[in-house]
């Protein structure tokens, strides 16, 4: 059989960890209840359904009751942006983001601008980061919500996330943050972040695709996604997907205890892709000074352009130059088109597991 490329483009979406589909499993057969069913097959899905909220919460130092399960994280930021503003008019009509965000906080706003509400987007530095003192500049009376990712999908980058928590707190403002790509790579806690709102999706760190949750923070009025059923607290309707929220709360579980045993192994990898690209002198590493996620390499190629690069390796590796979630439209990055420093670049994106 011929070798599989080596896949490094992990951002994009990740393998389920074989412990994870093993507990999935049996959910999609003998123990297939439907867990709002009153009977001991509907409580027995309840229970693992709840275990495994329990693990979601874990792993972002929250509380279980602070979780609302959803399709994934694009669903999470537009029930997050839409809901708090529907629910909460009188804080205003103002959100604060950044030009490098996901499309999927981008796109919200910009359909939240056709029904009147006003969007400042933020400008990055060369490494792809906001200026604090931009960020309380910005902020007026009507501000009601900010929104920031933790780590840029693109470049890896990671926000001052705490100081924009505290310019939020100190300001009343409801703070929105896409922790997508930052749950299992870097620490996140929203007790000391001073988070109010958070998504994470589960095919992004070795759990099924088709799940992911959002975090509210006891007191933080939202508006409901979905009526019917009255699942989630009454705030999304629709049967539970057992199986793929039993798979999430594993990945969770998995990627909380051994932490530190992953992180030491992306960052592991990390060097070894680093000395492929220098040594070679095929490419620059970006964004050396600042924070960044171990799991995400942005290289500036020399002398070859990077499609081109990418087809001439792709026997021997799989990587991107920008976000999956842009790729049926062929347009320059606007990640960084926002940094304007960083040209020919190619997204490597690893594992914890050893190729």
């Amino acid at each position: 059989m011929t070798k599989r490329p080596i896949y490094l483009d992990n951002a994009a979406t990740t393998p389920v960890d074989s412990r994870v589909k093993e507990v999935m499993l049996p959910f999609f057969d003998e123990r297939f209840g439907n867990a709002s069913s009153n009977h001991v097959y509907g409580k027995e899905a309840k229970i693992v359904i709840e275990k495994a909220r329990g693990y979601v919460a874990e792993i972002i130092n929250a509380e279980s009751n602070e979780i609302f399960f959803t399709s994934g994280a694009t669903e999470a930021i537009n029930w997050a942006l839409k809901g708090y503003l529907e629910a909460n008019p009188s804080k205003g009509k103002h959100i604060i983001t950044v030009k490098t965000e996901h499309k999927a906080v981008l796109n919200t706003c910009e359909y939240l601008e056709t029904k009147g509400y006003e969007v400042t987007y933020l400008d990055v530095d060369s490494n792809g980061l906001i200026s604090l003192t931009n960020l309380k500049n910005a902020i007026s009376e009507n501000t009601a919500l900010i929104a920031i990712m933790y780590v840029n999908n693109e470049i890896g980058v990671v926000q001052d996330i705490q100081g924009i928590g505290k310019i939020a707190r100190d300001n009343s403002i409801c703070f929105f943050c896409d922790a997508t790509q930052a749950i299992g790579k870097v620490s996140v806690n929203v007790f000391r972040d001073k988070i109010d709102m958070l998504c994470l999706s589960a095919h992004k760190m070795n759990g099924p695709k088709g799940v992911g949750a959002l975090f509210v923070k006891s007191g933080t009025k939202l508006e409901s996604l979905i009526h019917g059923g009255g699942q989630e607290q009454g705030m999304r309707g629709g049967t539970y997907n057992t199986p793929l929220i039993v798979g999430f709360g594993e990945a969770c579980k998995i990627a909380h205890i051994d932490f530190d045993q992953r992180e030491a192994r992306l960052y592991e990898e990390r060097e070894k892709w680093e000395k492929y690209f220098t040594e070679q002198n095929l490419g620059k590493v970006n964004f050396t000074t600042v924070p960044t996620a171990p799991h995400i390499l942005s290289i500036s190629l020399n002398n070859i352009e990077a499609d081109e690069f990418l087809m001439m390796k792709s026997k021997e590796f799989i990587a991107s130059t920008g976000s999956a979630c842009n790729s049926s439209v062929i347009e320059d990055s606007h990640v960084l088109k926002a940094i304007n420093s960083i040209f020919n670049a190619i997204r490597i994106s690893i594992s914890h597991e050893r190729n």
